[in-house]
């Protein structure tokens, strides 16, 4: 099972509301709905993975929060500079969510 970081994406939700509807609709059952989002997790996680090679630094004014847990490191950050070759982009508020791409992923009983 893949990580599910991207269902709340603005892709990932789109999927989730377009799945609801089809099966309010009874064009597809609740399983395969299921089935798709699932797909969706692993392609998603291998995509970016294996295609995205772009490489960018940030640097945070401050760091307020940090956790581990279940192989998930979770940073809150504010006063974020993010550059990479030719751009800047600034944050006044930032999450990032890193998990280890190598590892197997937690896996939950939903």
């Amino acid at each position: 099972m893949a990580y599910q970081l991207y269902r709340n994406t603005t892709l990932g939700n789109t999927l989730q509301e377009t799945l609801d509807e089809l099966i309010q609709f009874g064009q597809i059952t609740p399983t395969l709905a299921l089935k798709v989002l699932v797909h969706f997790d692993r392609t998603m996680n291998q995509s970016l993975a294996q295609k995205v090679k772009n490489r960018l630094t940030f640097k945070a004014g401050k760091l307020n929060t940090y956790r581990f847990c279940d192989n998930v490191w979770t940073f809150l950050l504010s006063d974020v500079e993010f550059r990479d070759v030719s751009e800047l982009c600034k944050g006044e508020t930032v999450k990032i969510v890193a998990c280890d791409g190598k590892a197997a992923p937690p896996t939950t009983n939903d």
